[in-house]
């Protein structure tokens, strides 16, 4: 692998249908450089697939839920019957799915012989840890990718999913504990409105105790609780709120500056891992 140089390499899209990210956002040669800290190095013959619409995971970064980067070769995507798109050397695609721990939503078939990096569960953990930078750069692509998710539905007319989420936990009991004790938490009343959409994001926040609800236009479309985080999304890409938050009961939160986001996404690449699949979770509701 060490004749592979994808620092010139066009950026693509790591998800079906989704729009190119800026070149400033998508570094393929970090992708490589991540991939090959721990990625496992795969050869898929023309005609074979890497994997098909709505297999489901066996759990968590299963056996059988993997991401991967497309070194060398062309692969197709198909979804409900329908060609939707080609993979390039330098793609990362099969991710969404593997983090939101959910069905896969298109097949990936190699359309000539491919060579691939993929990645499971203790792959991605130890790829983490020794560069934490790529969960940065891929939160950057999915946040973009969730906006345009989320622009698309309201240009549709569709508005908000209706079914209303559950948040996921990022920090256990003993982590939001010795959190607190490095941010004291803020009280917040109910009926508390804690941002709005278009607002400029100067926080995230960690929920210590309490409930928030969050919306888009006038509709509730997740719960977050204890251990949970929102606001993010602002702080990684510094573009304005996407949706609105208010206190459903009285809470306490934990409020974190970009500066002190970047050092958990450094510091404690679990932290970084759970954000992704936040996101993508949240990509595959809005879509």
């Amino acid at each position: 692998m060490d004749e592979l140089d994808f620092s010139s390499a066009t950026p693509r899209p790591a998800a079906p249908g989704a729009p190119p990210p800026p070149a400033a956002v998508y570094k393929p040669a970090v992708a490589l450089e991540f991939f090959r800290a721990a990625g496992q190095l795969e050869e898929v013959p023309g005609g074979k697939t890497f994997f098909q619409e709505n297999d489901k995971p066996g759990g968590f970064f299963s056996g059988g839920s993997r991401m991967y980067l497309l070194l060398d070769g062309d692969i197709g995507l198909m979804a409900k019957g329908r060609f939707i798109g080609i993979i390039k050397p330098g793609d990362i695609f099969g991710e969404i799915a593997m983090l939101a721990r959910a069905p896969r939503t298109a097949t990936a078939m190699a359309k000539t012989l491919c060579k691939v990096l993929s990645l499971d569960e203790k792959q991605f953990n130890v790829a983490l840890q020794k560069k934490p930078e790529f969960a940065l750069m891929m939160m950057a692509i999915m946040v973009q990718r969730l906006r345009q998710a989320v622009a698309r539905r309201a240009e549709a007319g569709g508005g908000a999913p209706d079914a209303v989420a559950e948040r996921e936990a990022v920090f256990g009991k003993k982590d939001l504990a010795a959190f607190a004790q490095e941010i004291n938490p803020v009280r917040m009343e109910k009926g508390k409105v804690i941002m709005k959409a278009g607002d400029t994001g100067v926080f995230m926040y960690v929920v210590h105790s309490g409930k928030v609800a969050i919306s888009i236009g006038d509709k509730v479309v997740e719960r977050v609780g204890p251990g949970s985080v929102f606001g993010e999304m602002a702080l990684v890409d510094n573009a304005a709120r996407a949706a609105g938050a208010v206190a459903e009961a009285e809470s306490e939160l934990i409020m974190v500056r970009r500066a002190d986001f970047l050092t958990l996404i450094q510091g404690k690449p679990q932290f970084g891992s759970s954000i992704l699949r936040t996101i993508a979770e949240r990509i595959r509701a809005a879509s």
